[in-house]
């Protein structure tokens, strides 16, 4: 059995006066409301008769009632009816605004703009809010009428856009309104170079360079007079744009082409002929070296020179800096394809390009530029916020001019095994590591790279995510100040000696005391900068029995909250003098000198023992 529902019929009008008819998805309006009627996207809300009206003048001010007729019933219609009520304010310098046009090129465009007294106001029109006097061509195909509507005869397609009217009466009271002007015309080719270079062995692209209104539907080629389809030919395929792309060109691809464009109002013609050349790309006879080590001050000389494969001509030579800077402005000098630095400085290190181009493409030889006892500075004061699976972090870059690239390395804390994190955007100094798990305690480091290379890692730099019964605030403006606040740094942070035994000592912080869950005290072995220790505790001083001797540590403690946000004292370096080593060989030194005296002792004993038996013998024999 088939059902059929018959298709309801939507009136919206005036007593006396139809505004709009919707009849099986298809809206037709009448007399003044033409082109200021549309039907609103979201039906489900509104309903499906609801429609929106734009430029409102005064005379849409008054009672409108919308009616639901079903023409396939009997009957045909049903007591209903809703009305409503529009009143129109501020119309008192514009009686009649401009509406929407859309027009094909060529014919007339014409724009309401009729004042309430032509006698006392006057009229100024605008394109893209630009004067249209402004506008050379324009303003001599444009005419304005006596009640300041505006004649645009032919259009072009260049008016497309919008226009605004904006009426001023004596007392300098202003009052604009706007309308867009839709010129629409057949797909037509706006440019054809006489000839287009492409590389052999390479890929490269020939475009049809087009304007189209409405959109482009279809795009055809021709190649030597015949139609040239893609879809045929090994190697080439249509780009999204409809220009021709070569995977890799070879002789065959040389010859005569021409493009047509079409849209639904048809094609404006073919394009002229384009000439395409198939050119070998240019090679290098002389190549810099790959890398100049100079001191500050020195001079630097580059060779580089190139040939066409063809023998017949010689490529252009330029030099750039591949940063994108200017080579030093004064201090450089170019003879040949030979490029000379002098007086260097720190900011002439770097990668430099010979560039080497013809007809056909562009070849770059790299240089760099490398200064002695010039060093790459890292990153610092790395800072940290958390959620429970995430941790943001933000960093100071150690030189902001030559830093380009950024990669964040970070582990566990207890993990032996670190990842990495490249930051996409070089001017953008955080990143936010996501996939953490909850209430864990990770390492961070940030590496610094340039286009000369790999520069310093960071200080290591650990932060916890918050648990998982961690709530964010529900006031976004406060989330902002409470992930920063939520308790302070330990104060007056300093390491002594006492006793035998290195001891920290700290004061608490004041803010957040009652959020903090312990202390995180830590050490590292410097300049290495290898974390040695950590310690947990709740007390505001530490033992630490631990310290190598002979080493130069450097300390820090941090407050934990009961949402795992930490915050770091000031940093404390101490030099752990060897006291064992010393003692060792102070006690070594005089068991030595004992020794020694001991010994020194026995000859003088031994000696005199026998200087008093030589002396008997010879009193004896006397």
């Amino acid at each position: 059995m088939t059902i059929l529902t018959p298709k309801s019929f939507g009136h919206f009008a005036r007593p006396n006066k139809p505004v709009f008819t919707l009849y099986d998805g298809v809206l037709n309006a009448y007399e003044t409301f033409i082109g200021r009627v549309t039907l609103l996207n979201n039906d489900i809300l509104y309903g499906k008769a609801s429609l929106n009206l734009t430029s409102i003048r005064e005379s849409d001010n008054g009672w409108y009632e919308c009616k639901v007729i079903f023409p396939n019933r009997v009957p045909n219609k049903r007591n209903n009816g809703t009305w409503f009520h529009i009143s129109v304010l501020g119309g008192t310098l514009l009686r009649i605004p401009p509406v929407n046009q859309t027009v094909l090129e060529g014919d007339p465009a014409f724009f309401h703009c009729v004042v309430q007294n032509p006698e006392t106001m006057f009229v100024e029109w605008y394109k893209d809010n630009v004067s249209l006097l402004e506008y050379y061509d324009l303003s001599h195909r444009s005419m304005m009428g006596p009640d300041g509507s505006l004649t645009i005869n032919p259009t072009q397609m260049s008016d497309l856009g919008f226009f605004t009217c904006e009426v001023r009466n004596t007392a300098n009271d202003t009052q604009s309104a706007s309308a867009y002007l839709n010129v629409q015309y057949k797909a037509k080719v706006v440019y054809a170079p006489k000839e287009v270079y492409i590389p052999f062995g390479e890929s490269a692209v020939l475009d049809c360079h087009f304007r189209s209104n409405p959109p482009l539907k279809n795009l055809r080629w021709e190649k030597d007079g015949f139609l040239f389809d893609p879809y045929n030919v090994q190697g080439v395929f249509y780009n999204r744009n409809g220009s021709l792309q070569f995977d890799k060109v070879d002789d065959s691809h040389a010859g005569r082409y021409s493009c047509t464009p079409y849209n639904d109002l048809g094609t404006d013609g073919p394009s002229p002929i384009i000439t395409v050349i198939v050119q070998r790309p240019p090679f290098f006879t002389i190549k810099p070296k790959l890398v100049y080590v100079t001191k500050m001050g020195g001079t630097v000389e580059m060779h580089c020179d190139a040939r066409d494969r063809d023998g017949y001509h010689i490529p252009q030579i330029t030099w750039i800096k591949k940063d994108g800077s200017l080579l030093p402005y004064g201090r450089f000098s170019v003879n040949g394809g030979n490029l000379t630095i002098e007086d260097i400085v720190e900011s002439d290190r770097g990668i430099y390009g010979c560039q080497a181009t013809n007809e056909a493409a562009t070849v770059t030889a790299d240089a760099e530029i490398m200064i002695e006892n010039v060093s790459p500075r890292a990153p610092y004061n790395l800072t940290g916020n958390s959620t429970d699976t995430s941790i943001t972090i933000r960093w100071a870059p150690g030189y902001i001019r030559q830093y380009l690239e950024y990669i964040i390395w970070y582990r566990l804390s207890d993990a032996p095994e670190w990842r990495t994190l490249k930051v996409s955007n070089k001017h953008i100094l955080e990143a936010t590591i996501t996939n953490l798990q909850p209430a864990r305690e990770y390492e961070f480091m940030v590496l610094c790279q340039d286009n000369y290379g790999d520069g310093m890692f960071s200080k290591a730099f650990r932060y916890f995510t918050k648990p998982t019964e961690f709530e964010q605030p529900e006031n976004g403006l406060q989330d902002a100040l409470l992930q920063f606040s939520q308790i302070g740094s330990p104060r007056n942070f300093s390491v002594r000696k006492e006793q035998d035994n290195f001891v920290a000592h700290w004061e608490p912080p004041e803010l957040g005391l009652d959020q903090l869950r312990f202390y995180i005290l830590r050490w590292w072995i410097e300049p290495q900068h290898k974390l040695h220790g950590s310690a947990e505790t709740s007390e505001t001083h530490y033992i630490l029995d631990n310290l190598d001797e002979d080493e130069l540590y450097t300390f820090q403690v941090f407050a934990l909250s009961t949402t795992n946000y930490t915050s770091g004292s000031n940093e404390y370096e101490i030099y752990v003098y060897p006291y064992r080593r010393v003692k060792v060989m102070t006690v070594s030194g005089v068991l030595i000198l004992l020794f020694c005296l001991a010994v020194i002792s026995a000859l003088l004993y031994m000696k005199r023992n026998r200087i008093r038996k030589l002396r008997e013998a010879e009193n004896v024999k006397i």
